[in-house]
């Protein structure tokens, strides 16, 4: 009979331990997740930059680069290629938020390029530190290439 007793007490102590064990391991799992995913975001914000800078320098001709010029360049960091098709590479990134400035000097091998990609706000999927957070600027400057283009001689 005590032992029936015993275990009237314990009712719904196994209950209160899986909410408790599930609510930590559940906070875990999706915090990697969270984590993961905001990694490879900065790791593909990163290589935006560098591709549009490659482009830049590989393209560019003269001191005063043309508007197709800029907004194919803005295009390789936000699409992946010049023409500006299909969906961003990373989610909520737009043309707009991708800076192009070139040296006064810039021409074929010389000058420089700098692409930076400032103020994306990453959104969490599952908000549990709220719903975005600001990402740092992510810069690539390269120096202008001849592009295997051979100048008359002096």
């Amino acid at each position: 009979m005590t032992r029936v007793a015993k275990r009237e007490g314990e009712r719904g102590a196994a209950l209160v331990e899986f909410a408790l064990c599930a609510t930590l391991f559940l906070t875990v799992v999706f915090g990697v997740l969270e984590f993961g995913r905001m990694l490879w975001v900065h790791n593909a914000l990163a290589d935006a930059t560098r591709r549009a800078a490659r482009y830049a320098v590989t393209r560019g001709k003269s001191n005063e680069p043309s508007s197709e010029t800029q907004q194919a360049i803005k295009n390789v960091a936000v699409y992946g290629n010049p023409e500006g098709s299909g969906n961003p590479l990373v989610d909520g990134l737009a043309p707009g938020q991708v800076l192009i400035t070139f040296s006064d000097d810039y021409g074929l091998g010389a000058g420089s390029v700098l692409v930076e990609i400032d103020k994306y706000e990453f959104r969490f999927v599952v908000p549990l530190l709220g719903t975005k957070m600001q990402m740092p600027a992510y810069r690539t400057a390269l120096t202008s290439e001849s592009a295997g283009f051979v100048p008359d001689p002096i």
